[in-house]
C-alpha cells in the first residue's frame, strides 16, 4: 500500500517563515552592493559617473609627487591636452587645454604662455606664481595626456633650395634646420652649404618674414668684389645664426643643428665661386 506523505500545518508554517527569512536576507545583500561603474580606479559621484575634474586618460600625473620626473622633451603645442594638480592641494587632476593662442588657463593664476615649452618648463614657471600668494610650497605636477593636431605655426625657406616656402611645425615633431631644408627638396647645385643663416625673432618681436632677408652687397675694390660681401646690416628685431650643413650632413656633428622655433626664417645663400 501507497502512503503519502502529509506535513502537519505547524510543519507548513515553519516552512514559510523559513522561506520569508531568506529572501529578506537576499534582499538585504542585493542592496547593499555597490553598483557597477565599469572602472574601479576612478571615484564615483552620487550619480555613478566621474566627477568632472577627473581625469580618465592615461596620465601619471595622479600617482606623481616629484617635480623632477616631468616631461623635458616634448614641446606644448596648440590643442594639447594636459592634467594639472598641486600635490600640495589634495584634490584630484584636472585637464587643461593650451589655447589656439599657446595660452593656459590656470587655476587661481589665469592665462600662462605654455605653447614651445615642457611640461618641466610649464611646472617651474607656474611654482613660484602659486607660492606668491596661495602656498607655502606648491609641487606642480603636469602631464601631457593628448597630443593635439593643429599646425603649430610656420617656418620659412628661401634662397638656393629646390623647394622653397613654407614648412608646417607640427605638434610633438621637432625639425631641426637640415631636417627643414631636406623637406624642401634640398640644396641647390650653387648653394653655400657653410653659412645657411637661420634669422629667429627676439623675445617680444613680431615674426620673420622672407622678405626680411636681404642678399649683401659686394665689397668695394676688384679682389674684395670677387671673394667677399659687405656684412649685412644689424636688426635690432631678429638674431642671425650661421649654420654649418657640412659640418652636420657631412660630419654628424648634430649638436651644431639648431631646432626650429615658429616664425623661424632659413635663408641658403648662394657660393661665391661656383665651378
Amino acid at each position: 500500500m501507497i502512503s503519502r506523505f502529509t506535513r502537519s500545518p505547524a510543519s507548513r508554517l515553519s516552512t514559510l517563515l523559513f522561506g520569508g527569512a531568506l529572501l529578506s536576507i537576499i534582499s538585504l545583500c542585493a542592496e547593499a552592493a555597490p553598483p557597477a561603474t565599469g572602472r574601479t580606479d576612478v571615484p564615483s559621484g552620487p550619480d555613478n559617473r566621474p566627477p568632472a575634474t577627473s581625469v580618465l586618460g592615461t596620465s601619471t600625473v595622479a600617482f606623481t609627487t616629484s617635480m623632477d620626473v616631468l616631461n623635458d622633451t616634448t614641446k606644448l603645442g596648440p590643442g594639447d591636452r594636459v592634467s594639472f594638480r598641486v600635490v600640495e592641494d589634495r584634490h584630484e587632476p584636472i585637464g587643461l587645454v593650451v589655447t589656439d593662442s599657446g595660452e593656459m588657463e590656470v587655476p587661481l593664476i589665469g592665462r600662462v604662455k605654455a605653447v614651445d615649452k615642457t611640461c618641466k618648463q610649464l611646472a617651474r614657471e607656474i611654482k613660484p606664481l602659486l607660492e606668491k600668494e596661495y602656498f607655502v610650497k606648491a609641487t606642480v605636477i603636469i602631464g601631457l595626456d593628448l597630443v593635439g593636431t593643429k599646425s603649430r605655426g610656420k617656418v620659412y625657406i628661401t634662397g638656393q633650395v629646390r623647394s622653397p616656402g613654407a614648412l608646417e611645425l607640427m605638434p610633438g615633431e621637432p625639425v631641426t634646420v637640415s631636417q627643414a631644408i631636406l623637406r624642401a627638396g634640398s640644396l641647390s647645385d650653387f648653394a653655400d652649404k657653410r653659412n645657411v643663416r637661420l634669422v629667429r625673432k627676439k623675445e617680444g618681436a613680431q615674426a620673420s618674414k622672407p622678405g626680411d632677408v636681404r642678399t649683401a652687397a659686394p665689397r668695394t675694390g676688384f679682389l674684395k668684389g670677387i671673394f667677399g660681401r659687405k656684412e649685412a646690416p644689424a636688426n635690432d628685431a631678429t638674431d642671425t645664426i650661421i649654420v654649418d650643413l657640412v659640418e652636420i650632413l657631412e660630419k654628424g656633428h648634430l649638436e651644431q643643428d639648431p631646432e626650429l622655433k615658429v616664425g623661424d626664417l632659413i635663408f641658403v645663400p648662394e657660393r661665391l665661386i661656383n665651378f
